[in-house]
């Protein structure tokens, strides 16, 4: 692991830890979910202060707004989402997003797909 994934470990760290409230709690579980989903994923901290989660390029972005965590996933629109997660950033070419908010469930095994199906896409197309 190198100093900057130390560093963008750590920051993420302190990012949930300072929420302090559900997005804080939002943001760790999707956290975990991704290292689940791909273990070994890289962790950066991009932006001037977004977490960003990286296998092959990114795969998803953890922005925390006052009334949502947002996850933009950058190839989103290239990917099938039949549990429906994606609600935001629909009409992109690119991109989509998942918008959680406060009281809303995450539908772990669903998401955790989506995370893998983008790192496999992200792998198909570093093959190429």
């Amino acid at each position: 692991m190198s100093n900057d994934d130390r560093d963008a470990k750590a920051l993420i760290d302190e990012r949930i830890a300072s929420l302090g409230d559900w997005r804080g709690e939002t943001l760790a579980t999707v956290r975990r979910l991704i290292h689940e989903a791909v273990p070994g994923i890289e962790e950066h901290w991009k932006w001037r202060g977004v977490p960003v989660w990286e296998h092959n390029g990114i795969l998803t972005t953890g922005e925390s707004y006052k009334g949502k965590v947002k996850l933009t996933f950058q190839k989103g629109a290239s990917l099938s989402d039949p549990e429906g997660l994606f609600n935001a950033s629909l009409e992109g070419n690119a991109r989509r997003a998942i918008d959680i908010r406060e009281g809303d469930e995450i539908n772990a095994d669903a998401f955790k797909a989506l995370i893998l199906a983008a790192a496999k896409l992200n792998a198909a197309k570093k093959t190429r």
